[in-house]
């Protein structure tokens, strides 16, 4: 596969966020690419430090870049592993929960339906469970309440339906066959503003890489990782994401803990969605740890 570059999101509304201490003690938490690693890194003087963790293996390969700061430690793991490796009293830490492109455009991820490829979908390739197994292993039921709870696709049931016929007469392994079967299960009388594969390419690839698990279990134990003052900088790209975030820092917040920065998540500015039109759903939420 060619080099594909990967676009860092909402860069200067981030580092707003963070509000760099140069001498501090830093997380980034889905390293990706490196790019806002990159940035963080340049704003840190020689006392600083930044840890970054990701569970893809091409990100692990990516950060090699940097094994020649001292400043700089990698992790490859996710983010509830990442947390028993990773300092207290940090002075912030940056989740990007969305796919980068790479991820996207490279067919043998199986990520998304705009590349022929196998169903695979793991962020951890280190795992065995892909979502093949889940497409040709779950039942009817469990296939439809897949599908509407993390896709939230009303047509669940119509897809689920569709997908159980198609393999009766073969396993379904490639993007291009599940594509195939939820564009065909969509009613066309009606115009779609989405393509009609794009909530269930979402709801599996949640469901194999247990997403809203991991951001459930991971984001509590990261804001009391925080030192008094210290920012959680948080980017989602579906709602379901966010209304965790949103819900995590309210009760944070009520606590009495922490203080939301954002009162409403921050969104790419205009100038941003003409040069990086795959930014157009993030919501970016602030929350910092209150002084003792």
């Amino acid at each position: 596969m060619s080099h594909v570059e990967h676009i860092p999101v909402m860069v200067r509304e981030v580092f707003e966020g963070l509000h760099i201490r140069k001498n501090g003690t830093y997380w980034d938490g889905t390293f990706g690419r490196g790019g806002h690693s990159e940035k963080l890194l340049s704003l840190l003087s020689d006392s600083g430090a930044l840890f970054a963790s990701d569970r893809d293996a091409a990100a692990l390969a990516a950060a090699s870049r940097f094994e020649v700061d001292s400043r700089f430690t990698f992790f490859h793991s996710s983010l509830v592993e990442a947390l028993a490796l990773v300092p207290e009293d940090l002075d912030g830490f940056l989740w990007d929960l969305g796919v980068s492109t790479p991820q996207l455009k490279d067919s043998a991820r199986g990520f998304s339906f705009a590349e022929s490829g196998p169903l695979d979908m793991r962020m951890d390739q280190r795992q065995s469970v892909k979502a093949a197994d889940l497409v040709n292993g779950l039942n009817e039921r469990e296939l439809a309440d897949l599908i509407y709870q993390y896709g939230e696709e009303r047509f669940s049931r119509r897809i689920a339906r569709a997908i159980i016929e198609k393999r009766r007469q073969a396993p379904i392994e490639t993007t291009e066959e599940l594509e195939d079967i939820c564009f065909k299960a969509y009613p066309f009388k009606k115009k779609h503003r989405i393509h009609p594969a794009t909530r269930t390419f979402q709801a599996f690839r949640i469901a194999v890489n247990g997403e809203l698990d991991q951001l459930e279990k991971a984001l509590p134990l990261a804001l009391n990782k925080l030192r008094p003052g210290g920012r959680g900088v948080v980017m989602s790209f579906h709602s379901l994401e966010d209304r965790i975030v949103k819900h995590t820092f309210r009760q944070f917040d009520r606590n009495g803990t922490h203080r939301v920065i954002t009162k409403k998540p921050l969104r790419p500015s205009e100038e941003e969605l003409v040069q990086n039109p795959a930014s157009r759903s993030t919501k970016l939420r602030v929350i910092e740890a209150c002084q003792l």
